[in-house]
């Protein structure tokens, strides 16, 4: 069996609450991750999935060692990331890189195109001689499908998708083993959604890249994911293959996440049955104590409000699943959603 190349194992990242100006006190803390366990192979996806709020995108900024966890473990090829220093910590980086959700202003807009796909090579100077810098932006400027002549443009005289293309580029330029994408997408109309989707299966491909891939559209996720973890409240309580989440999934937020992706063909349209939850997301400074999900669950029983479900494979389809009353069930979802 091949062996992970990124291991998180029971990572979490609170945020204190504090109250008062001169003389803070901390009075909570918001849970925004809080015990996520998950692995990535080399060049293959994992989707991570979940409504806003969940803790997609700290997720995100703390596998890339932008922020400090508060406790748990994140290991690159079995090298804990979060005791590197100095010459280590940026060679694990050049690894790493991040594509983020908002394409205009994650670019600077006083600098042109050349400069920020060219900006890595200045930070490591090694993978590109000075003198080879421009060449090797045009090229990224074509790998990413873009004119190479537009390379001393600025970021305002470009459309979203293309500037969505430049931030792909700019993470490609150190050749990296993983890209997190961090809902690259959901800034786009829907065409160019599909568009920077088929590029980015086209790169992986072409790059052997291992994506983490954080949406919540889960339409599009199927499009690209070799596997799916489905997060709620900085919890993971499902994870499995691309055809055991969208096809049998078995936890209740999972299926009510996957009734409500839109269906094109009419007829399945009209059977199928929509699971409409009740009650609001609850905050991640006070969650609901066992199952996270119970108050807004249709299956709740008092166990789940006394004992908190493992993510432990349940049901007859064997796949991690959060929950005391698995039970897979079929949802009828477009399988073409994200692919035109």
């Amino acid at each position: 069996m091949t062996e992970p190349i990124l291991q998180v194992t029971d990572l979490v990242k609170h945020y204190p609450v504090t109250r008062g100006v001169v003389f803070q006190r901390t009075i909570g803390h918001v849970r925004a991750v809080d015990g996520v366990t998950i692995e990535l192979k080399a060049g293959e996806t994992l989707g991570v999935v979940g409504e806003s709020g969940c803790g997609k995108s700290t997720l995100s900024r703390v596998l890339m060692n932008l922020e400090k966890p508060t406790s748990g473990s994140v290991k690159y090829r079995g090298k804990e990331i979060f005791g590197l220093r100095g010459a280590e910590l940026k060679k694990m980086r050049r690894q790493i890189q991040l594509v983020m959700q908002d394409p205009y202003t994650s670019l600077n807009p006083r600098m042109t195109v050349g400069d920020l796909i060219g900006e890595p090579f200045e930070i490591h100077p090694d993978v590109a001689p000075k003198r080879d810098r421009r060449g090797k932006v045009q090229e990224l400027l074509e790998v990413v499908g873009l004119n190479p002549e537009h390379i001393n443009r600025y970021p305002h005289q470009f459309s979203g998708g293309q500037r969505q293309r430049i931030g792909i580029a700019r993470a490609l330029a150190l050749r990296p083993e993983i890209i997190v994408c961090d809902e690259p997408v959901s800034a786009l109309d829907v065409s160019i959604q599909a568009q920077v989707m088929n590029l980015l299966g086209r790169l992986q491909k072409d790059f052997g890249l291992a994506y983490i891939f954080i949406a919540h559209d889960l339409s599009v996720v199927r499009h690209l994911s070799d596997r799916v973890a489905v997060m709620y409240l900085g919890k993971i309580v499902e994870t499995g293959t691309e055809d055991q989440i969208y096809e049998r999934p078995t936890h209740p937020y999972t299926q009510a996440l996957l009734s409500a992706v839109p269906v094109p063909d009419p007829m399945s349209r009209q059977t199928k049955k929509i699971i409409r939850l009740v009650g609001d997301v609850p905050s991640p400074v006070n969650p609901p104590s066992g199952c996270r999900f119970r108050t807004r669950c249709w299956k709740a029983q008092e166990i789940c409000a006394t004992q908190e479900p493992e993510l432990i494979d349940r049901a007859e389809d064997r796949h991690p699943s959060a929950c005391h009353f698995a039970e897979a069930r079929e949802i009828v979802v477009s399988h073409e959603a994200g692919t035109s």
